[in-house]
């Protein structure tokens, strides 16, 4: 019993496997192959658009805070409506209806970044 359960769980460990060796694979090559050249310009903050500063009272731009909100809509909505659209029918009425109620906030959250303008680029 327990060598069915293994035989059956075989094909997920080959396929670990092999994107744990294509990935290692991959990261080993660039870090070979590629020029290691770091400049200022390389090493510089770029994932919050600005200098690192010693305050944390300071106040942030609301494009960021947009742009936090865009992600919320459009990429873990999908980490909900995956699962829901494959158990779609063992759900019922009331699983699709509080999904339903569920894309009705997305699309309220959606309408509000439409309106303050961040789906425009400066």
């Amino acid at each position: 019993m327990l060598s069915d359960i293994a035989v059956q769980y075989l094909p997920i460990l080959v396929f670990l496997a092999v994107a744990l060796g294509v990935a290692l694979a991959a990261s080993g090559l660039s870090f070979v192959l590629a020029k290691q050249k770091p400049d200022p310009e390389k090493v510089s903050a770029y994932e919050c658009g600005f200098e690192a500063f010693s305050d944390a009272r300071r106040r942030f731009d609301v494009r960021f805070y947009l742009v936090a909100i865009l992600f919320i809509i459009f990429d873990l909505e999908v980490a909900f409506l995956f699962p829901w659209s494959v158990s779609l029918f063992e759900g019922g009425v009331a699983a699709f209806w509080s999904v339903m109620i569920f894309l009705g906030v997305l699309t309220i959250g959606f309408i509000y970044e439409w309106k303050k303008g961040a789906l425009e680029w400066e």
